[in-house]
């Protein structure tokens, strides 16, 4: 694959953890069996990518060392790859996404955006790959205490423009970029909304990706009437939702843990959209 996939509609990336302490599902896909079986059940409910990482990212993670991460995810993406899946490889690290590369992934997807390891976008420009670049303050052991904004709208487009250009300085192609404002990462829940309503700022400047699925912000938002914050797994509601609002807004991807009820609902915004431009309603 050379360029980003264009479906006409919202792409979705269904995510594999291959990580005992993801928030979401962490554990549970740690096997490299299970996690390729997962990865093909996400496939047959209708992802167009599988996202699979070997480090978590989630708010308070510890790192861990680059062979253990490459140990996690090489056979993974390796077999998922081989079965003629596009793959897109979750890491931080050009030695990873080296690994990962040379095992059949076709995306890069560096939530820190090319602030983490300068390598990273080095080694994408090298291999001609698409590269997520997603906004980022800092590594997960203390990037909450960085969710301090004036305007968080404005700081995240201009913070995440400025990222964009330090990864097209480093080589990579800008029609082989895109951007992911962060939700969850250095934003609370307040953030995440606002940036969640003004997508429009970011499909301005190019392709978007947002993942938002099971994220905290939606746990406090369904939380019980003791302010108890609904499981991550019964979220899939809710971020059906925000899927749905966000290919209204033309992202070019989400994603997603729970495949099936967000691929119907982009697929169902991509009929709307193409009535609202049939009938003149909207340029779709």
């Amino acid at each position: 694959m050379r360029g980003l996939p264009d479906l006409g509609r919202a792409v979705v990336m269904g995510v594999v953890n291959v990580t005992p302490d993801s928030f979401s599902d962490g554990g549970l896909h740690l096997d490299p069996d299970a996690a390729i079986a997962h990865a093909f059940e996400l496939v047959a409910d209708g992802a167009d990518i599988i996202d699979i990482g070997g480090e978590s990212t989630r708010p308070g993670a510890a790192r861990i060392a680059a062979d253990e991460e490459i140990r996690r995810i090489e056979p993974v993406v390796k077999a998922v790859s081989d079965a003629g899946v596009i793959v897109s490889i979750d890491t931080m690290r050009h030695e990873t996404a080296a690994a990962a590369l040379a095992a059949g992934a076709r995306v890069v997807n560096d939530v820190s955006g090319g602030l983490a390891d300068p390598g990273l976008p080095k080694l994408a420009a090298e291999a001609g790959t698409p590269y997520v670049v997603m906004h980022w303050r800092g590594h997960s052991a203390d990037m909450q205490s960085k969710a301090v904004y004036a305007d968080v709208v404005t700081e995240v487009r201009d913070e995440l423009c400025r990222q964009v250009d330090g990864v097209v300085a480093a080589g990579v192609a800008a029609d082989q970029v895109v951007i992911d404002p962060g939700i969850g990462f250095a934003k609370n829940a307040a953030h995440n909304w606002e940036l969640l309503a003004h997508l429009d700022v970011f499909t301005g400047i190019g392709p978007v990706l947002v993942g938002a699925s099971r994220k905290s912000f939606l746990g406090a938002l369904l939380a019980d009437d003791d302010g108890t914050p609904r499981p991550a797994a019964a979220r899939d509601d809710a971020s059906v939702a925000v899927t749905a609002l966000a290919a209204a807004a033309g992202v070019w991807g989400v994603r997603v843990h729970s495949v099936r009820p967000n691929a119907d609902a982009v697929r169902a915004v991509a009929a709307w959209r193409a009535a609202r431009r049939r009938d003149g309603s909207a340029p779709g």
